[in-house]
């Protein structure tokens, strides 16, 4: 009986490991160079100019280190600045946040209309912050506006909404809210659409009330939308920059001055470049650090 011979081992295929990094390039290249020019250089740039003392159209520029920032947190007018930063935002996110479920909640029920009304909640978000500023400026009119009407009709008179700086800052907080609210409802209502109906079932038939059913499933399972929201509004308002610029020009009296606004006093009304670069690089820390915490320790209280 003869030895049959083992068959010859099988070559394996030559891997091309560059076919895979060119495909790469192909489709990552053009984002990555992007995020290269209109990003990460911008930010590399404002930073280095933040340590320079120099004026838009200056051919000079003198290096001070760190004297724009100390300049910064040393001006009596930086307390004010993020007091009105902080009010502005805890408002806009927490009344955004609050408005938009309530929103998304009636919008998920089956009512007469209901395509039509998410036309009408979600229309404003698409449309220009400078166009929604200039016409809720007639709505806000203490002669001629529709709130004034609206208040003369039950006997109360108008605010100064463009001379008191309480009443600036309240009226572009309604107008951004007005704006974006339909963003977070339609992400809301998205995922009020994914709640399984069976659970809703279940706890009715154990005797739950919709409250009680509503607080015990439905919100835990919109963790995650929920801290999707709170990241992407908080950077959003943090930046507002449009509507403020629409209605109030950062006054009266600084009243409506953010973070974000002062950025572009200081840069492009002023023409200090270096000690608004400066600015920018605060704020670019503090959105930083604000998405850090709520990746660390927010998220872990999300259930998926």
């Amino acid at each position: 009986m003869g030895i049959t011979a083992p068959p010859p081992p099988l070559r394996r295929r030559r891997r091309w490991p560059w076919k895979s990094w060119l495909l790469f390039l192909l489709f990552a290249g053009p984002n990555v160079a992007l995020l290269i020019v209109f990003t990460y250089k911008p930010l590399l740039q404002s930073l280095y100019y933040s340590t320079l003392q120099w004026n838009i159209g200056s051919a000079t520029a003198r290096q001070v280190g760190l004297g724009n920032y100390i300049d910064w947190f040393t001006d009596p007018t930086t307390a004010h600045v993020v007091m009105v930063t902080v009010v502005f935002t805890i408002a806009t996110v927490g009344g955004g946040m609050v408005l938009g479920l309530a929103l998304a909640v009636l919008l998920n029920r089956r009512l007469r209309g209901r395509g039509a009304a998410r036309t009408v909640v979600v229309a404003p978000y698409v449309l220009s912050g400078v166009a929604v500023g200039l016409l809720w400026l007639f709505v806000f009119d203490p002669n001629f506006g529709i709130c004034a009407a609206l208040l003369r009709a039950v006997g109360l008179a108008s605010p100064d909404w463009y001379n008191d700086p309480q009443w600036a800052l309240l009226m572009v907080i309604v107008v951004y809210l007005w704006k974006n609210v339909g963003y977070v409802a339609l992400v809301y209502l998205a995922a009020l659409q994914t709640v399984p109906a069976d659970l809703l079932e279940a706890a009715a038939l154990d005797g739950a009330t919709p409250f009680h059913a509503f607080r015990r499933i439905v919100l835990p399972l919109l963790g995650p939308t929920t801290f999707f929201l709170a990241v992407t509004t908080l950077l959003s308002s943090l930046q507002s920059f449009d509507i403020i610029q629409a209605m109030t020009q950062g006054g009266p009296l600084e009243g409506t001055t953010t973070m974000m606004y002062q950025i572009y006093q200081e840069g492009f009304q002023t023409g200090r470049a270096g000690y608004s670069s400066a600015v920018a690089t605060i704020l670019f820390v503090v959105l930083l650090l604000v998405t850090f915490v709520q990746m660390k320790y927010v998220e872990k209280r999300v259930h998926y």
